[in-house]
């Protein structure tokens, strides 16, 4: 099984010098859920305010556990799948459950993509 993880945009940028600065005021609350945000999009903080600024598309970091479970739906489909094509000339109609089952797990699968 393959997963995927997209690199933000910012990973060009790494290339260049980065020779100015930038200042700008913010509450004690506003600092830290910026830290936690750019932690969640595995970027630092100024990456990840940069990023804002630019309207790049932020994406959050799948944690392990997430990863762990999107795995499971992987194989919870597959094997759903299986047992359709394994019931489909002794019982059609339970055969045709488990595949929409399985066409469920599919959607689900590819929401959680975007």
């Amino acid at each position: 099984m393959t997963i995927l993880l997209f690199l933000p945009k910012v990973a060009k940028e790494k290339r260049k010098v980065k020779r100015e600065f930038v200042q700008f005021r913010c509450s004690i609350y506003e600092k830290k859920m910026l830290k936690l945000k750019a932690k969640k999009a595995g970027l630092s903080l100024s990456e990840y305010c940069r990023s804002a600024a630019f309207e790049n598309d932020i994406v959050e970091r799948l944690t392990s556990e997430q990863l762990e479970h999107y795995a499971m739906l992987v194989k919870y489909k597959n094997n759903f799948t299986r047992i359709s094509n394994m019931f489909k000339k002794r019982n059609p109609k339970l055969a045709r459950e488990v595949e929409q089952l399985a066409n469920e797990i599919r959607m689900h699968l590819f929401n959680f993509k975007k």
